[in-house]
């Protein structure tokens, strides 16, 4: 769909998918400060044909990020059934952790946007926070998270473990052992983390 509400046109569409698939690769490869004019260039477009589309650098990512974050909200629904509400919740925060390292700079980025409503990537946030909140409070609800943690700390946490993570290429347990010291913090007894 246009800004206006209007079908895009085909060769739009082909654009904007072929800016997509190229913003992918580029941001895997080279992180998500990969340039912009390489990027359309590596679609066979113009730079002004990906402004049209992505009219910032959020903008792109956010679109990038939508469909690892409709994964991670499918998979917070499905582990709302989970027996032990607590290790539900390891295992999404895990989870959000695996996908924002899966381009260098996207945790970074999804922290600053956490701070900025405008942001495209606030779109994404959004329903992050909402998918986690439900995980947390019926952890908090089972006695097993402390009542006084909230959301948005426990992902911007995430994303400060996914950023260490990133920087630190050869220490691959670092992510998961920041996730268990986050993990004792939060506990309503404060003496470990869940078992998961």
């Amino acid at each position: 769909m246009t800004t206006d509400g209007r079908p895009k046109r085909a060769d739009a569409r082909r654009n904007y998918e072929r800016l997509l698939a190229q913003a992918r690769r580029a941001f895997a490869e080279h992180g998500s400060d990969a340039s912009l004019e390489d990027i359309a260039r590596g679609a066979g477009v113009g730079i002004g044909t990906l402004y049209r589309h992505f009219p910032n650098r959020h903008t792109l990512l956010s679109a990038v990020f939508e469909e690892a974050v409709s994964d991670l909200l499918a998979r917070s629904r499905a582990l709302l059934d989970a027996e032990q509400p607590c290790a539900a919740l390891v295992t999404w925060l895990r989870e959000v952790i695996t996908h924002a390292g899966e381009y260098r700079g996207l945790s970074r980025a999804l922290m600053s946007a956490s701070q900025d409503a405008s942001s495209a990537l606030a779109r994404c946030s959004g329903p992050m926070r909402e998918a986690g909140q439900a995980l947390l409070a019926r952890a908090q609800h089972a006695g097993a998270v402390r009542a006084d943690v909230s959301i948005a700390d426990l992902l911007q946490l995430t994303n400060a473990i996914a950023l260490a993570a990133e920087e630190t290429p050869s220490d691959p347990a670092l992510a998961d052992r920041l996730l268990r010291l986050t993990l004792r913090g939060i506990t309503a007894t404060g003496h470990g983390a869940p078992s998961d």
